[in-house]
């Protein structure tokens, strides 16, 4: 998370002054800086969206100027269905596997607060 003390600082905000506006510790703030602790994703997004940059950005896999660093994940599909969905997912337009992904990120967040709810 070093991009974020530097986006930070080139933003003139203290570490108090980012973590009030995440609702955050300054406390948690230094954690991130100096690798002690790792923010949720939720929290990496909305980093991501106030500094206008990447998730891949503030975590250290993407340069400043956009090239991606080496970084490869395969995940190979399970069943068919898994296969034929990622199939579909890769002829979207990028615009389109946005609200794919917010779609299901939405899902997702409504499935996770029911069952805390319910417990």
């Amino acid at each position: 998370m070093k991009n974020l003390k530097t986006l930070r600082e080139q933003r003139g905000l203290s570490q108090q002054k980012l973590a009030d506006k995440f609702c955050l510790s300054q406390q948690s703030i230094y954690k991130y800086e100096n690798g002690l602790a790792e923010p949720d994703f939720a929290t990496l997004k909305q980093f991501a969206n106030f500094f206008h940059t990447t998730v891949d950005y503030l975590i250290g896999y993407e340069t400043a100027d956009g090239t991606q660093e080496t970084f490869t994940i395969t995940l190979m599909p399970k069943t068919f269905k898994e296969a034929h969905h990622l199939e579909l997912y890769q002829k979207l337009g990028s615009n389109l596997q946005t609200q794919v992904d917010n779609f299901l990120e939405a899902v997702i967040e409504i499935i996770d607060n029911n069952s805390t709810a319910d417990k």
